[in-house]
């Protein structure tokens, strides 16, 4: 406990750094939350580094709480605005109008599975569908692959 005490601006840069690391490759950027506050540990370390805030517990926690929230409010919108753009032109790229042969009946239930590009999808469809019917891919939803007979 003395080290972190003794070296606050550098443990807040380091427990910055590693919120940033989780948000962006473990949880891919999915929530901003980790971002915003690995962001202000950062921002906050930085300046107790060059003495303009003073460092102790007590002002890195006020400057982290406010600093946080500033981000926030600043930064929400314009990202996920961002990430819903992404989104939309990854699965147009890369999913629609993907074909394949069904495995198993389908229907609108979305009993059937199939694996596309390292995950498992329900497959729909508006009409029943047997097996073996070629199909393209018409709409994607969150683990679902809505499809149409070729």
């Amino acid at each position: 406990m003395d080290f972190i005490a003794q070296n606050l601006s550098e443990s807040l840069i380091i427990a910055g750094i590693a919120l940033l690391i989780i948000e962006v490759a473990i949880l891919g950027f999915a929530t901003f939350v980790l971002f915003f506050m690995g962001l202000s540990m950062v921002l906050t370390g930085v300046l107790m580094l060059v003495g303009i805030l003073d460092s102790t517990y007590i002002t890195a926690f006020w400057s982290n709480a406010i600093v946080t929230g500033v981000l926030a409010g600043l930064l929400w919108k314009p990202l996920k605005k961002s990430q819903q753009n992404s989104g939309k032109d990854k699965e147009t790229a890369t999913t629609i109008n993907h074909q394949f042969v069904l495995e198993n009946d389908c229907d609108a239930q979305g009993l059937s599975h199939h694996q596309y590009s390292g995950i498992q999808w329900k497959v729909k469809s508006q009409q029943p569908l047997i097996k073996g019917t070629m199909v393209k891919v018409v709409k994607a939803d969150v683990g679902v692959l809505w499809v149409e007979e070729v």
